[in-house]
């Protein structure tokens, strides 16, 4: 393919890559991390979400300097094949599109459930398909078009958390966020692992659009670090204050705790509650839009290098963004809502992460190695501490994850499998290596 068929705009500035990287992740502060009171109760799962806030920590100033050094549409795929060639790329490949893929529905399915907290009449799936059709849509209007849509949404969800804390606030009390605040012990802990990574999960899908950023050596590390502190207090100061107003076990299986939790401080007929409600899509629609954005680029960027249909790397050209990718991704999405449960899907995608996050420092460690002289605009302080505490925090996370859900991890590591042998088969590896595809792109 020529050049203007598979080439990207660069249009991102630091504010819109801060919107992106915030907004990729915010869900998470809505929904979803709930369900690790469940399995650890709140201080259990505040150990647990401490445990993987410095895994995040390391992980993306570590990670920022692979992003920097190498700034492709692939993003982890591209630095694995630097470092370990066609297979590891697939590996890293298969990670970060199970993450990207399976997030989007879990969230879908959120977006549902709340608009049907406002209008029981309107049912959760078709709410949860619409919203497929609808922010796809928006996303082939261009990279800017959608830059500036993700700064606007996230700067309202961003605002709605701290008016929300304003509000729960004055009725946290710690009796109720230290009743049976440890029911499975030390145990539950590790099981409580991957729903605190849903706190922080997708923010390195900034990576995804560092072909279209401009000034990527100071604009990508100001995005990241700026976004993960904004993050890290958000989810913090969410999830204790809401574990205080009440018998938190009420909220542990709900995919709309915070109208929830604002509905029994205030009353579930109050006008604020309903408004609450209305607003709080601000989130889920930040973190849906610009997870499409991250999943259309590492599929483009697949589809560029081979390990895919060329067709995904077409770009519109018109308005410069991977349509096929976007609407593929869009089918699968929905084709997930179909089959899958919010707490599955939210297992399937942190299981990719966390093999994600175990290659790309892995990487990290190879190319400091391997390639020297490479030019990083970056460099991951105190090395190689954060690399290292960043991959071990990985490997644990992994593990627990897999222990306590054998049969999603059998799906999971099963497909990655298959894909191996499928690739392998037809010789895809030996044609990708030959063309050297990703470190010309």
């Amino acid at each position: 393919m020529s050049e203007s068929v598979t080439s990207l705009k660069k249009a991102i500035r630091p504010i819109h890559l801060w919107a992106i990287a915030v907004g990729l992740v915010i869900s998470g502060e809505y929904f979803g991390w709930n369900y690790g009171w469940g399995v650890a109760g709140t201080v259990g799962f505040l150990i647990a979400t401490l445990i993987i806030t410095i895994l995040y920590i390391t992980f993306i100033f570590s990670f920022t300097e692979l992003t920097t050094s190498i700034p492709h549409a692939g993003g982890p795929f591209a630095y694995s094949y630097k470092a370990f060639g066609p297979l590891g790329a697939l590996v890293a490949g298969y990670a970060t599109l199970a993450e990207f893929l399976l997030a989007t529905p879990a969230i879908a399915f959120a977006l549902g459930n709340y608009i049907h907290f406002l209008y029981p009449s309107l049912p959760v799936l078709w709410t949860a398909i619409g919203s497929y059709v609808l922010f796809t849509g928006i996303n082939l209007l261009g990279i800017k078009e959608s830059a500036i849509f993700t700064l606007v949404v996230t700067l309202l969800a961003v605002g709605e958390l701290l008016i929300y804390m304003g509000i729960v606030a004055p009725s946290f009390k710690s009796v109720n966020f230290f009743h049976n605040a440890m029911p499975a012990g030390w145990g539950g802990i590790f099981a409580a692992l991957p729903f605190a990574m849903w706190l922080y999960v997708c923010i390195e899908g900034v990576a995804m659009v560092a072909e279209e950023v401009k000034n990527p050596a100071k604009t990508i590390p100001a995005g990241y670090i700026s976004g993960i502190l904004t993050l890290m207090l958000l989810a913090i100061g969410v999830m204790v204050l809401t574990g205080g107003i009440t018998d938190w076990q009420q909220l542990t299986a709900i995919d709309y705790p915070l109208p929830e939790s604002i509905g029994i401080v205030l009353g579930k007929n109050n006008s604020i509650t309903k408004l609450f409600a209305g607003i709080g899509l601000f989130g889920l629609i930040a973190s849906f839009h610009s997870i499409i954005i991250g999943y259309s680029r590492q599929m483009f960027a697949l589809g560029r290098s081979g390990y895919l249909p060329g067709i995904l790397a077409t770009v519109n050209k018109r308005y410069q963004t991977p349509h096929w990718s976007l609407l593929v991704g869009g089918l699968f999405g929905i084709l997930a809502l179909c089959l899958g449960k919010t707490d599955q899907l939210v297992i399937l995608s942190v299981l990719g992460a966390a093999l994600m996050y175990i290659m790309s420092m892995i990487s990290l460690f190879v190319l400091r190695q391997k390639e020297p002289g490479l030019h990083r605009p970056f460099k991951v302080p105190l090395y190689p501490w954060f690399p290292a505490i960043a991959l071990l925090l990985s490997i644990v996370a992994l593990v627990a994850i897999v222990y306590y859900n054998p049969r999603l991890s059998l799906l999971f590591f099963g497909g990655l499998a298959l894909t191996l042998c499928i690739f392998i088969g037809m010789g895809k590896h030996k044609q990708v290596e030959g063309k050297n595809v990703i470190l010309k792109a």
